[in-house]
């Protein structure tokens, strides 16, 4: 009688623990982009996508390892010709979009950047079907960078400018969640640290301010996890 009590309460302890696995939700993330999100100059520990889900499963929101479809250099046409490319599991239950300096650097015209992107973002949507958990970077200011030192640096700084403003408002019209990290890639007369090795792409020291900001504009809806 004893034995058959026992085996009956590890009968109830199995079910409980297999109960609370299935109550266990882990997320999924897909990152769209170009040298940025890929990480250029760092190490794959670096990259901002992945910084990000360390900082989120330290905060109990725990996502498997990010989907990543970037490359050094692609321009918003590229990017849609990657994403046709790639065998996607959609939906994902969170998704980024950061692309634009590629076309800014090759002087592509602002207008079809306006509309390829656009185009993106509504491909983005459709992986993710929740507007609050997409969420789209801004394009970094490269020209503070040493690579940049014997361009014309204030010219690649407006530029930059207006092509974020065109992500801005198209983000807005859309209800997209924009985050503005061009602010924090003109801070490295104070950040040095914040350059990698090739003199042209942010360090994991200034992904990681990329982070924080990122987790500071998504607190509403990571609230909610």
């Amino acid at each position: 009688m004893k034995k058959g009590f026992l085996f009956f309460q590890l009968i109830v302890f199995i079910c409980f623990l297999s109960c609370s696995e299935k109550e266990k939700t882990t997320y999924s993330f897909l990152a769209l982009g170009d040298s940025y999100t890929i990480g250029e100059s760092v190490s794959e520990g670096e990259r901002w996508p992945v910084q990000l889900l360390k900082k989120m499963s330290e905060m109990g929101i725990e996502i498997e390892a990010p989907t990543i479809i970037a490359k050094t250099g692609w321009t918003t046409d590229e990017l849609k010709t990657g994403i046709d490319n790639a065998i996607l599991d959609f939906p994902y239950d969170w998704v980024s979009l950061m692309i634009g300096v590629n076309n800014q650097y090759r002087g592509r015209p602002i207008e079809n950047f306006k509309e390829e992107f656009e185009t993106l973002l509504d491909l983005a949507l459709s992986f993710s079907g929740n507007t609050k958990q997409l969420f789209v970077l801004s394009i970094p200011d490269w020209g503070q960078m040493p690579f940049a030192k014997d361009r014309n640096q204030e010219q690649i700084s407006r530029e930059i400018d207006d092509f974020n403003q065109v992500i801005y408002e198209i983000c807005s019209r859309k209800e997209v969640v924009f985050i503005d990290i061009t602010p924090l890639s003109r801070l490295l007369d104070t950040h040095p640290d914040w350059i990698a090795s090739d003199g042209l792409h942010p360090s994991g020291q200034q992904y990681a301010a990329w982070v924080n900001e990122i987790l500071t504009q998504l607190e509403p809806v990571l609230a909610d996890e």
